[in-house]
């Protein structure tokens, strides 16, 4: 019986011991049921990279943003689109902040610095737009310059719609706005569903034979683990083993990419709340530039709808550039936005 009594004691401590190691080791990251926050040492060195983080706490999520330049100048919000973060921005940074504005940068739920929840249907669009509003209202942003690329673009654009008079204009590059009223806006979604089910298994060797939006949709969705670096090698432009430690460096393994696998899956699950928002630009009274580039397979031509639908949005286009259009051109497009806000037309 003592014997009995005693291995009964040691198989239970082996248990707790094993759960306890559990609970210090594989959720060491996890900072609340959840919600992971990716250690800081994964984004010591990056290169080109000197800047220093701030974050708030924006409900159950703590967000990362960059805040560079004057404090007392009028802000540029930059936000990035996906998988990237504010490290595609680095860029920029430096030839704005040189010409006196501040510049601020954060990183949506789920990438670069930013908490990241690690169940796929915590991710909406409205979750980030929301998110991205209490972050500009709680810095107070006024007489804003925004420009947004991708889904910065499709949330920012929400943010400004939001509150248009903490923006004084816009600029926008390789992005959209998909809208829908009435029976389209009610079945659209599901009808984009379906034809992402439709085009079935996309490998990264056929997405990069031929990149269209919904095989990019059809491949983030579908794929084990998407390979951020891969990825961001031939649509950012860039074999440089620095640059894909930099973009891999937000997520140490699968379980920190669920945003980065469904965001793509959710560009058109706001049509009737976009349509809303279009109603304000399409009153718009401020400068709205469009500075999309020539070599986007994913939004090419999408520049037309805003120089359809916004009153005076003036157009550049940059030439020789891709999607992600701050790796291959972000210096000249920084020029382009200094000399927008100095009050130059195109």
């Amino acid at each position: 019986m003592r014997n009995h009594l005693t291995m009964k004691r040691m198989f239970l401590l082996a248990v707790l011991s094993i759960a306890l190691s559990a609970a210090f080791s594989t959720k060491a990251d996890e900072i609340a049921p959840g919600i992971l926050r990716t250690p800081d040492a994964r984004f010591e060195g990056l290169k080109d990279f000197p800047y220093r983080p701030n974050y708030l706490q924006v409900g159950a999520y703590r967000i990362h943003y960059l805040d560079e330049g004057p404090a007392d100048a009028a802000p540029i919000f930059l936000l990035h689109g996906e998988p990237t973060w504010s490290y595609l921005y680095r860029k920029m940074i430096p030839v704005l902040t040189a010409a006196g504005h501040r510049v601020v940068v954060p990183d949506l739920v789920g990438f670069g610095k930013s908490d990241k929840p690690v169940n796929e249907d915590d991710y909406s669009y409205q979750m980030q737009v929301d998110v991205m509003l209490e972050l500009v209202t709680k810095l107070d942003l006024q007489e804003a310059t925004f420009f947004g690329q991708d889904w910065g673009g499709l949330v920012g654009l929400r943010v400004v719609a939001a509150q248009p008079d903490r923006f004084a204009r816009v600029v926008v590059s390789n992005t959209g706005l998909p809208s829908a009223a009435g029976i389209n806006g009610w079945l659209g979604y599901t009808l984009f569903k379906l034809s992402v089910w439709w085009q079935g298994t996309v490998t990264l060797d056929e997405l990069r034979e031929e990149t269209t939006f919904l095989r990019w949709v059809a491949y983030s969705h579908s794929v084990e683990d998407l390979p951020v670096e891969e990825i961001m090698g031939f649509m950012g432009g860039s074999t440089d083993p620095e640059l894909a430690r930099a973009y891999a460096a937000p997520f140490p393994d699968r379980s920190y990419k669920a945003g980065a696998h469904i965001m793509p899956y959710l560009v058109p699950s706001n049509l009737r709340e976009n349509a809303e928002a279009w109603q304000v630009f399409e009153n718009w009274d401020k400068p709205f530039l469009c500075a999309f580039s020539d070599s986007d397979p994913i939004t090419a031509g999408g520049e037309k709808a805003f120089l359809n639908r916004v009153p005076g949005a003036q157009n550049i286009t940059l030439k020789g550039a891709g999607h992600f259009v701050q790796e291959d051109a972000g210096a000249e497009l920084a020029v382009i936005i200094n000399e927008f806000i100095a009050g130059r037309r195109f």
